[in-house]
């Protein structure tokens, strides 16, 4: 997880470059719709911020975390409020959130590590409670570009939560990558609702 860390410190600013303004209204929405009004909400690993400031801009109540301390930095100063820098692993909230963002974040984590760290994430969410999560599509693991990914596709992963009962899949969809030149990537995109 560290080389993870060490590539978003050094690449924080241009990371954030190419992600801050990316248009992502239609996902946002789709995951606020299954949220009560001013519902409280957890941006787990939140980036450049762009979905906290989206969500706060609507009313909603969000906690902001990251576990890059230079994205933290840029982050709070996008968004006006201050980014937490935590680990996945350090999440000890308990029916705290309404909804837990985690947008192309914890598909960094192994496999052995997502698994603890959804039981967490679902220990965190109020009942019935929703997580947003998206993976790249496929059935990668390991290293690339500096990074540690998990992939999944609609089977992995049913394979996969299958195994932690708190959660059952409501929605999945796949989507091209919504930054410019990255259309032939795919993503699978799920939402969780906690039993």
């Amino acid at each position: 997880m560290s080389k993870t860390l060490n590539y978003y410190n050094q690449n924080a600013a241009k990371f954030c470059q190419n992600t801050v303004s990316v248009e992502f209204t239609a996902t946002q929405n789709r995951f606020l719709s299954c949220l009560p009004a001013s519902a409280r909400i957890l941006d787990f690993g939140c980036g450049s911020g762009r979905d906290t400031k989206a969500f706060l801009e609507q009313g909603y109540q969000v906690d902001a975390i990251d576990g890059s301390e230079e994205l933290c930095k840029l982050a709070s100063r996008y968004i006006g409020v201050e980014v937490r820098n935590m680990f996945f692993q350090e999440l000890s909230a308990v029916s705290e959130y309404d909804g837990i963002w985690a947008c192309s974040s914890i598909l960094h984590l192994t496999r052995e590590e997502l698994a603890e760290v959804m039981r967490k994430m679902s220990i965190a969410l109020k009942p019935n409670g929703i997580i947003y999560t998206s993976f790249k599509y496929g059935t990668f693991e390991g290293e690339r570009n500096g990074r540690y990914f998990t992939d999944m596709t609609e089977e992995t992963f049913a394979d996969f939560i299958k195994d932690i009962k708190e959660l059952q899949t409501e929605e999945a969809w796949i989507s091209s990558d919504a930054r410019p030149g990255r259309s032939e990537e795919k993503w699978l995109n799920l939402i969780l609702r906690k039993n």
